[in-house]
């Protein structure tokens, strides 16, 4: 009930003292009223241009990297990680200023805080599955697919196109909290819950298709057991972040 406002308050877009709460979610409307008027008049967006390329252009502009109407190209690796993160965020929130907010510091926070870590993720991830299941992991390097999974699905979206939203909502709420871990688990969970698939799969190619799309029925339990996994091997907060 209470998951968007204390996202609003642990990503600071509202302050820890509920008193400011009204005046400040004001400011946060007005400003996103002012940028959105901005984009209008510059005919950046119009009323057929869908919210989350509005979103991702309002932020372009806020971060002072908004192109030239005459340069916009697709969306390269970057715009498409914050596309997939705005449509997952679209689906837990209704009110679009809350949504723009939400977005934006979700992703400025997890790239200032963990920007350095993503890099090492995948390592973390093989590390762990060692210590899990060191059969799948040996299928995985000689099959040749160990290097191809789609890391940056799971740890650049952080699992957004991946898992539905009532099952992404609960990693995200860990990220949000502090800890960029918690997706190398979920990413080791995924992996051993469709381990007799995997195993049955020697082409790369067809484990990635397959790991792109896992069946939805079961990924609240591969959450909850990912959130196993990380309470067992990061009982410490030092090593949770």
């Amino acid at each position: 009930m209470y998951r968007v406002h204390v996202w609003k308050v642990l990503l600071g877009i509202l302050p820890p003292h509920s008193d400011s709460h009204a005046l400040v979610g004001g400011y946060r409307k007005e400003q996103y009223q002012d940028i959105l008027e901005a984009l209008e008049v510059m005919r950046y967006v119009n009323s057929s241009t869908p919210s989350t390329h509005i979103y991702l252009h309002m932020f372009q502009l806020e971060s002072q990297v908004l192109p030239r109407c005459s340069e916009i190209t697709p969306p390269d690796e970057e715009n498409e990680d914050f596309l997939s993160i705005s449509r997952a965020m679209e689906e837990i929130v209704d009110n679009p200023v809350d949504c723009y907010w939400l977005i934006k510091c979700f992703i400025s926070q997890f790239h200032l805080k963990f920007g350095d870590s993503i890099p090492h993720l995948p390592k973390s991830l093989e590390h762990y599955l060692s210590q899990e299941e060191p059969r799948l992991l040996s299928h995985l390097k000689n099959t040749g697919a160990l290097t191809q999974l789609p890391y940056n699905l799971w740890f650049k979206c952080c699992f957004a196109g991946c898992l539905p939203e009532s099952s992404l909502q609960r990693v995200w709420d860990k990220v949000i909290s502090g800890s960029c871990k918690i997706l190398v688990f979920v990413a080791l969970e995924i992996l051993l819950s469709c381990k007799i698939m995997l195993l049955g799969i020697n082409r790369p190619e067809g484990m990635v298709k397959f790991l792109c799309n896992i069946p939805r029925e079961n990924t609240d339990a591969i959450v909850t057991k990912a959130i196993d996994l990380w309470h067992k091997y990061c009982g410490t907060l030092v090593h949770a972040v």
